[in-house]
């Protein structure tokens, strides 16, 4: 019998089946395992990795807190909280709300982003790419237009021509 029907046949998932179930690469379930955040997983006779319920359960939270876009130091605080389910829950009240702020300052620099991309857009056909707006906006790299106070920095890093 192969170990992958022998894992199934156990009630336990080779790595393979795990990563098919969860949607998460077996090299990034490996990565969590290395970094403490699954448990260990059992080894066949092999001497390969399979898991259980447990491990495939914590995946799915690792996963949904990786697609709202938690960090890791994170994820590993709200693993912590819901491995001890007697703790006071203000800490993962404290950790998403952070994560909404993190957002939200994504979304403003996307709006910002969107806006630049718009007026760019809407500048019109110019003809020939010598006088293309979209070409010269680009060239300026120090991106005062933007808003962005991290643009400029690479105008700032090269010295200027002739130093």
């Amino acid at each position: 019998m192969s170990e992958r029907r022998a894992a199934e046949g156990s009630g336990m998932l080779a790595i393979g089946e795990l990563s098919r179930r969860t949607g998460v690469k077996a090299t990034t379930i490996r990565f969590y395992e290395a970094e403490g955040l699954l448990p260990p997983a059992l080894r066949s006779e092999g001497g390969h990795r399979v898991f259980g319920l447990a491990h495939l359960r914590r995946l799915g939270f690792i996963r949904h807190a990786r697609e709202l876009g938690f960090a890791m130091p994170a994820i590993r605080e709200l693993l912590h909280l819901a491995e001890h389910p007697g703790l006071d829950c203000t800490a993962a009240h404290g950790i998403a709300r952070a994560q909404m702020a993190e957002i939200d300052r994504r979304v403003a620099r996307l709006l910002a982003l969107r806006a630049e991309l718009s007026r760019l857009a809407v500048s019109g056909d110019c003809g020939v790419t010598e006088d293309c707006r979209v070409l010269e906006t680009l060239a300026d790299f120090g991106h005062g237009h933007c808003g962005d106070p991290r643009h400029g920095a690479a105008e700032e890093a090269v010295p200027a021509l002739g130093e």
